[in-house]
């Protein structure tokens, strides 16, 4: 099987005021001690290493007070040059989508200031066909619409039911094109069934894998950038021509983010 790797556009937020002060979601507790120096030095790694294979990298700056800054997937979702900023649920992340919807405004981009929750790339996954869309713990189907009507692309509502899979880009990845991964057992029984039907040839991922965020990943059609705990993924990965590529980014995981939250793609009209 030959895959071909891409250039791809990406904007990342260097974490230099990464903290884990509050809890909005499973996988962060204040009480356990965070070490802000490592997670930059683990975010360093994956931006040296996207640079390598040969990728744009845009940054915006760090704002003091935004820890989860960091999660730059959460910022917008970008379709033909086309921005639609985030709104978060929850009041502590609030600022992000602002700042991010500001960075694109300055360069020129179209952009939507959205009235609906949407959390960016955190819930809403492009392949070539759809608009990938989940629900259930922070985006609404309000904010799907809406997003449906500005990218004018098809969006299919996925409902996630495991709160430790809050995000769909914790629970589903975009390969390349139509091939997507997947761990079912973060879906509902409907969403499942939507699931096999339009992604017949999806890849599988068991809960192990899932708790590790080896579905939070970015891919260029042919490297794969994955959390390296996710071994079970990494043969899978290979064994559908896929080359992945192993990242610690266990201090940033501590927040509940890893490879693809910090990692928004930059898609240019077309």
């Amino acid at each position: 099987m030959t895959r071909t790797a891409r250039p791809r556009h990406y904007l990342m937020c260097r974490p230099t005021h990464f903290e884990v002060s509050y809890a909005i979601n499973p996988w962060m507790d204040p009480a356990k001690p965070v070490d802000t120096a490592l997670a930059v030095a683990q975010w360093e790694r994956l931006y040296e290493l996207y640079v390598e294979l040969g990728h744009r990298v845009d940054l915006i700056d760090p704002l003091p007070g935004l820890p989860d800054m960091v999660y730059a997937a959460n910022g917008a979702t970008v379709v033909d040059g086309r921005v639609l900023g985030a709104r978060f649920r929850n009041a502590e992340r609030a600022a992000e989508g602002p700042a991010y919807l500001e960075w694109f405004r300055a360069r020129g981009f179209t952009t939507l200031d959205p009235v609906h929750v949407n959390e960016g790339e955190g819930d809403l996954l492009l392949t070539d066909r759809y608009l990938l869309a989940g629900r259930g713990f922070r985006s609404v189907s309000a904010g799907h619409a809406e997003a449906q009507e500005f990218l004018g692309r098809p969006v299919i509502g996925l409902d996630l039911v495991d709160p430790r899979f809050y995000h769909l880009d914790t629970a589903l990845s975009v390969l390349d094109g139509e091939q997507i991964m997947y761990y079912p057992g973060a879906f509902s029984a409907g969403s499942r069934a939507v699931l096999r039907r339009l992604f017949p040839d999806a890849v599988l991922v068991g809960e192990e894998d899932a708790e590790a965020f080896g579905l939070n990943v970015a891919g260029d059609g042919l490297n794969v950038v994955i959390p390296e705990p996710a071994t079970g993924v990494a043969a899978r990965l290979r064994a559908h021509g896929y080359r992945p590529i192993g990242m610690d980014l266990s201090e940033l995981l501590k927040g509940g983010g890893s490879v693809k939250c910090c990692t928004l793609e930059i898609r240019e009209a077309v």
